[in-house]
């Protein structure tokens, strides 16, 4: 990991952005791929699919809906270890979704008048499991928990079609989608699962969705974006990345296996140490250098530690590792420093915030009951997790009475004519004309 020494600079600087590691992406090349396959899909529907899993997934699919049967078996034939380990995520998971909904709330004017706010679920969602270098059944239940706490009435998951399984869903990802009583998942992966989302593809069954979600690569990410002018996003995720605030009292060798532990994900996955301690620093390189020799994805994070998205960030002092954190805005902000909870109560930047030595990363990926699909590249200074809120649309409903109308009808009249909208004006009157 390279280092990039802040110290004695003004960290408070909105330049500070363009100074922090980040990976680079050839975002057009991915664009104008995605935009082809999109168009493909929606011209072609079912032939597109095909030829995109014969030249993507390397392999020859005719059936892209999963039957009941195959779902079934997959659920059945699940090691009981595992099932125990997934039934533990999907409670912990359900039941911190759950405290994001709201009750409806009243706001009463005189007259008996009312406007309820209120949230409603989108009808059908789609939700995006990816299954490239890794499987991913944790994917499957942030995914889905969310939507059925939201109450969303169809859900439809979409997973790449898996050479090593003649074609089909990987195994764990249909039984935990199984275990979740999902009952419409797909065979496709890539741009052309998220067209097949957005725009529906009758000859294989699938209807349009109004929100898709789901973590995926370069080409998933930019058909999410490209398809979001007619359905929902959660929102557009590139890879992982890792935040550690550290002082010289935390644990070197827990603080590189945290780095190591997002490395591993990706070439392109990013860990940053900010630290305001020089010798931790080189303790923590030492301590990685000698997990990195020992850790089965020694490869990809080899490269992912040693990219210019990685890096060990020297500050002043606390206040200024916090200011960096803030302009990079971490899709993962993990603090381990003396006084780690008042540092967090601070955070304004960041997807989620683990505190303390005991509250690492792949906790929140699979049973903190956080969700891990989270907003990278920075988005977190706008964007929020994935959770039961994506999949819900806020609504206002107005009642209003003969008697409340009348108080205030003059001054709408008034203010319609001024807007030069002498109808709307005339829409109002016309309620307290007396008629002939």
């Amino acid at each position: 990991m390279h280092t990039i020494d802040f110290r004695e600079q003004n960290v408070h600087s909105l330049s500070l952005r363009d100074q922090l590691p980040r990976p680079h992406h050839d975002v057009a090349a991915a664009e104008q791929a995605a935009q082809q396959l999109i168009a493909d899909v929606r011209a072609n529907g079912r032939a597109a699919l095909i030829d995109q899993a014969r030249r993507f997934d390397h392999v020859q699919i005719e059936e892209f809906r999963v039957g009941q049967a195959d779902i079934d078996a997959a659920v059945r034939e699940l090691d009981p270890t595992i099932r125990h380990s997934l039934e533990i995520a999907i409670e912990r998971v359900r039941r911190a979704t759950e405290a994001q909904l709201r009750d409806p709330v009243v706001t009463t004017f005189p007259g008996g008048s009312r406007i309820t706010q209120r949230w409603a679920p989108v009808q059908a969602a789609g939700l995006y499991v990816p299954g490239g270098k890794a499987v991913y059944p944790s994917s499957v239940i942030m995914n889905v928990v969310p939507a059925q706490v939201a109450g969303v009435e169809r859900l439809a998951l979409v997973s790449p079609a898996q050479q090593a399984f003649g074609g089909a869903v990987h195994p764990l990802t249909l039984a935990t989608a199984g275990l979740l009583g999902l009952d419409e998942i797909y065979a496709l992966g890539g741009a052309g699962a998220i067209a097949a989302l957005a725009y529906g593809v009758p000859e294989i069954g699938l209807d349009p969705v109004d929100v898709i979600s789901g973590p995926g690569n370069a080409f998933v990410a930019a058909a999410k974006l490209a398809v979001s002018r007619d359905v929902a996003i959660d929102s557009v995720a590139g890879p992982t990345e890792i935040l550690v605030i550290a002082d010289a009292h935390a644990d070197a060798d827990l603080v590189a296996a945290d780095l190591l532990s997002q490395a591993e994900h990706d070439e392109d996955a990013s860990s940053v140490l900010v630290t305001d301690s020089e010798t931790f620093a080189d303790r923590v390189r030492t301590r990685l250098s000698d997990r990195l020799d020992r850790t089965p994805n020694r490869e990809r994070a080899s490269v992912a530690l040693h990219g210019e998205q990685s890096a060990v960030v020297l500050v002043d002092d606390m206040d200024a590792a916090l200011a960096v954190s803030d302009a990079y805005a971490p899709e993962h902000l993990e603090i381990v420093t003396e006084n780690a909870e008042h540092l967090a109560d601070r955070v304004r930047n960041a997807g989620a915030i683990f505190v303390g030595p005991y509250s690492p990363v792949p906790l929140g990926d699979y049973m903190a009951g956080s969700n891990h699909v989270l907003p990278t590249s920075g988005r977190a200074r706008f964007s929020p997790a994935l959770g039961a809120y994506t999949f819900l649309r806020p609504q206002q409903v107005i009642e209003y009475t003969r008697d409340g109308l009348a108080e205030i009808a003059e001054p709408i009249e008034r203010f319609a004519e001024a807007e030069k909208l002498n109808a709307h004006a005339e829409c109002i009157a016309a309620r307290f004309e007396s008629k002939a």
